[in-house]
């Protein structure tokens, strides 16, 4: 049943989305846990989407306990086909400035203890990751932040780390060495999820401070990136609406078929209950076959 086609998850200092109109609350059951929170389900601008605060209402979840494979699984049985993801990051560039806004078009991921796929459990499943952001969703996101007033950067690099500790210096020097931009704890696995979702995945990276590499933020501290959250709240939320009213009907990207070529194991030799475990993401393809 499709409730939504539109998917907003909301990350640090973003817990609720104004000017949803006819709410309904979903708890969804899902074979990898509860999702962070309940998700509301509304319309916004004429448009039904699906809000999902990745760090429950109050903040209440680690980046590390995120349950980032049931809030995407949950997500798809609601019918999205389309994420919006808000994340706050450090800066790790002179030009990028707290209160910046970057649609990031590349990751480089340094986390290690959180589960990265769907798959296994009898079906081997490699998808295409060269380009980790919908284009399409992309460059609609940087349109509706410029719309905003917003300074916004179109593309970088966005390097996301295990947390919950802040970078030491040593790591923030190494990564703007690596060419990152950018540097948080939340979009991954979460794009690599939504990609074998086949639900298109752009973020929207609000910059809060300048990581510990520069001279005058040698110490990032949780109460400075609350500050400017604060400072910067409403500004994402704008550039949410813009994209959510001025978004294509229908979805023109290969994010919606980005499985098409990627399982390799044979339907025949998957075993019945990783059939129904991943039926929403994979039953098109068992029915198929």
């Amino acid at each position: 049943m499709t409730e939504a086609t539109i998917g907003i998850i909301g990350g640090s200092g973003l817990y609720q989305m104004e000017g949803l109109t006819d709410i309904v609350e979903r708890r969804v059951s899902t074979p990898y846990g509860p999702p962070s929170d309940a998700i509301v389900v509304g319309t916004l601008d004429g448009q039904r989407v699906a809000f999902l605060p990745r760090h429950a209402r109050g903040h209440r979840i680690l980046p590390t306990e995120v349950p980032f494979q049931a809030n995407i699984y949950a997500l798809k049985t609601l019918g999205v086909e389309r994420i919006v993801s808000i994340n706050a990051v450090g800066s790790l560039r002179d030009h990028i400035a707290p209160m910046d806004i970057v649609i990031p078009d590349q990751l480089i991921d340094r986390t290690r203890q959180r589960a990265s796929t769907f798959f296994g459990q009898g079906i081997v499943v490699h998808i295409s990751f060269a380009e980790p952001f919908c284009r399409e969703l992309r460059k609609a996101a940087c349109s509706a932040a410029a719309a905003a007033g917003a300074t916004a950067h179109n593309g970088g690099t966005y390097v996301v780390m295990e947390g919950p500790q802040f970078s030491t210096r040593a790591e923030s020097e190494m990564y703007r060495a690596w060419g990152a931009d950018i540097v948080g704890m939340t979009a991954l696995p979460e794009a690599k999820l939504a990609r074998e979702a086949e639900i298109c995945y752009a973020a929207v990276a609000f910059v809060t401070d300048y990581d510990c590499w520069h001279p005058e933020h040698e110490s990032v501290t949780a109460e400075m990136i609350v500050r400017n959250l604060l400072k910067g709240a409403d500004t994402a939320k704008s550039v949410v609406r813009r994209i959510v009213r001025d978004l294509p009907a229908a979805r023109t990207c290969h994010c919606g078929s980005a499985l098409a070529d990627s399982i390799i194991t044979k339907p025949e030799l998957v075993p019945e209950e990783t059939k129904r475990k991943l039926a929403p993401i994979l039953g098109r393809y068992f029915c198929s076959a």
